[in-house]
């Protein structure tokens, strides 16, 4: 049971930290142009190129964040298995994915998206390791 809790802790944790760093931080820091819909994939597909670069550097930073923390978090409840991480972290690499494919990129944004997701997909799995006890 506590696995589970810790799985869906992770994820919410994960998916909260990307809304704060892309939402809050980036789309605060570098706004949308007048109009934006950020919840319209259609309006996103259409206007990427008016999305300022600071908002997709925030995006990246976001992707890479959500994943190091959720799978942080997700140890720290388990404190015994290695799971909850394994499943928030592929978890968060696969949205990402899906963000790459389904969004059109400049390919400086879909690299660096998919290579510091992967960073912190590693980054992640090593700082879970560290909160798991085995028992003697």
């Amino acid at each position: 049971m506590k696995n589970i809790l810790a799985t869906i802790v992770g994820l919410i944790v994960a998916s909260l930290s990307v809304y704060v760093f892309e939402s809050l931080i980036g789309h605060n820091l570098f706004p949308l142009p007048e109009g934006a819909n950020p919840m319209d994939m259609e309006w996103i597909k259409n206007n990427m190129d008016k999305i300022p670069i600071g908002s997709k550097v925030f995006v990246v930073i976001a992707h890479f964040v959500g994943i190091v923390i959720g799978m942080f978090v997700a140890a720290k409840i388990s404190k015994t298995s290695m799971i909850p991480s394994y499943i928030v972290g592929i978890f968060m690499l696969l949205a990402t994915l899906f963000n790459i494919i389904m969004l059109p990129k400049e390919l400086w944004f879909t690299l660096s998206d998919g290579i510091l997701t992967i960073i912190g997909f590693v980054i992640g799995k090593s700082l879970a390791q560290k909160q798991i006890t085995t028992a003697s």
